[in-house]
């Protein structure tokens, strides 16, 4: 079901879960400012979910509340996993839903990065 970005951030949601380690994750790469793991119900060949390790609802609020050094290292760490996952080359792609209308369904913000195959179009029409 999709969330309000509006809200407080939940703790119990399934991201913070996940970065408490009271639900394992396939991690794909991990430092100071951020986490990558699998998507439990991957749409690509390889999709995995980069998440900010601060408490933030959406890009909305990671970019009015988060650090200098939050916002660069989790954009840095999408830029490593993609490429540390030979994704560059190939291409890939980067989602981040943000609220109801595009159907966010966890109060953490986190991007998707999706490789493989090609993709299609970018909205389906």
């Amino acid at each position: 079901m999709p969330i309000d970005p509006t809200q407080p951030y939940d703790d119990q949601n399934i991201f913070a879960r996940i970065l408490r380690r009271e639900i394992p994750a396939k991690t794909v790469y991990e430092d100071d400012h951020a986490l990558a793991f699998h998507d439990i119900a991957p749409q690509a060949p390889h999709h995995i979910l980069v998440i900010p390790k601060g408490a933030y609802v959406s890009w909305d609020d990671f970019s009015a509340r988060a650090s200098e050094a939050e916002i660069a290292g989790f954009v840095r760490a999408i830029g490593k996993v993609a490429r540390d996952g030979g994704f560059v080359e190939p291409g890939y792609r980067l989602l981040a839903n943000t609220g109801l209308d595009a159907g966010q369904e966890v109060p953490h913000l986190h991007v998707h990065l999706f490789a493989g195959q090609p993709l299609g179009p970018m909205l389906a029409r």
